[in-house]
């Protein structure tokens, strides 16, 4: 009996071992393979995610219509753009004129000119952009090669008081208004550096001055609140209107040259007649009571202003209506200029930025039809298409 017991544990014994040893044998030759195919299937997942993930990547990236910001370490004065190519020069407080080369994907800086012992204020480029116009407070005006950055023509001492801004009247003449009042024309053919005319008849610093096609007057604003005009050819005071409550510290042409926009540092508008330069014909009341420091026509009857509120506002003069904010910066805006296509403003603040906003919407929007539903409170805070902030409107309307 015991024998027979010992047998069956023996037979149960040796069966259970063979079982392992088959066991072991499936399990290594199905192993690899199971692990192989486990592994493409793994690699056919990551794959897919991977195509997900970028996708989902690609989806978030800014698709820019304009340059990125360029942050300045020194205080500008001025911004220029180039009138034929995509470059943009910076005039700043050190006397240096920074040039930079800008696209939709990043600027370059390539080139710092060291132009001026104080601070360089205005910077314009000649009609063809070879000549790189510049004054500041040395009281000194330059004109430099843009190719070449050589200097061609230097004025020193050409004011006896520091030297505000300047305008290009044509290929050979311009003009600069210093911070006492004095308005000076140049010519750069005269073989002296002495001024065709020198007129003093504004009692605080010349702000702006412009001028249109016919080339006889030249109009001008000035921190004592007036607009004068001067006649260029007979070299003598032409009009000058009353005094206005505020500084009026930049211009622009509307209209084909016969319409001129004057702002001041409490914020209103005032819309003057070509040829009638004693009194405004219209005024624009402001909406924030603060200063507009600077002013661009985007068409011939819409302009962008920046100032004191942080903001760059777009107004239609005719008819008038407030359209919307552009853009905005943290601190006041102080310079705007546009490129040579008309499609980018860039703006300067004291917040140390450059910004660039595409203003191309312009050509197609329709003024006559009120843009802002509302009150001051909602015209005030509208934003357009250019603007880095969304309407609350827009938002729901989406939802």
């Amino acid at each position: 009996m015991n024998q027979v017991i010992l047998t069956v544990l023996f037979l149960i014994l040796t069966m259970t071992a063979m079982l392992i040893m088959l066991l072991q044998v499936l399990q290594n030759e199905s192993g690899p393979s199971t692990s192989k195919g486990e592994n493409n299937e793994n690699d056919v997942e990551e794959e897919e995610e991977d195509e997900v993930i970028k996708a989902i990547l690609k989806s978030k990236e800014i698709h820019r219509d304009h340059p990125p910001t360029i942050s300045i370490e020194d205080t500008l004065s001025d911004i220029c753009f180039h009138p034929t190519r995509d470059i943009l020069a910076l005039a700043s407080i050190t006397g240096d004129v920074l040039i930079y080369k800008y696209n939709n994907e990043q600027n370059e800086l390539v080139s710092t000119q060291e132009l001026h012992e104080k601070a360089c204020r205005d910077i314009e480029f000649n009609e063809d952009g070879g000549i790189l116009f510049s004054t500041g407070k040395d009281k000194t005006i330059m004109m430099s090669d843009v190719a070449t950055e050589k200097l061609i023509q230097i004025y020193e001492n050409a004011h006896e008081h520091p030297i505000y801004c300047l305008s290009l009247i044509d290929e050979n003449t311009f003009v600069t208004g210093d911070d006492e009042g004095y308005v000076k024309l140049w010519d750069r053919r005269q073989k002296t550096n002495n001024p065709v005319f020198s007129l003093k008849e504004m009692d605080d610093f010349v702000s702006a001055m412009v001028t249109n096609d016919d080339k006889r007057y030249l109009v001008c604003s000035s921190g004592d609140g007036t607009l004068t005009t001067l006649n260029i050819r007979g070299k003598k005071l032409h009009v000058r209107t009353e005094d206005y409550p505020q500084e009026l510290l930049c211009l622009g042409l509307f209209k084909h040259g016969r319409k001129i926009l004057a702002a001041g540092s409490k914020g209103n508008l005032y819309l003057f007649n070509w040829g009638e330069f004693g009194l405004h014909s219209d005024e624009i009341p402001s909406l924030t009571k603060k200063s507009i420091n600077c002013m661009i026509p985007i068409t011939e009857n819409i302009v962008v202003t920046g100032g004191e509120d942080k903001m760059l506002r777009a107004t239609s003069l005719f008819p008038n209506r407030q359209l919307g904010i552009v853009g905005q910066h943290d601190m006041s805006v102080e310079c705007l200029d546009i490129c040579n296509d008309g499609t980018i403003i860039a703006s300067y603040s004291y917040d140390n930025s450059v910004k660039f906003w595409n203003v191309s919407y312009f050509e197609t929007l329709n003024v006559a039809q009120p843009l802002i539903k509302g009150g001051k409170q909602k015209q005030l805070k509208h934003n357009l298409p250019s603007s880095k902030l969304e309407n609350a409107s827009d938002f729901f309307a989406d939802l």
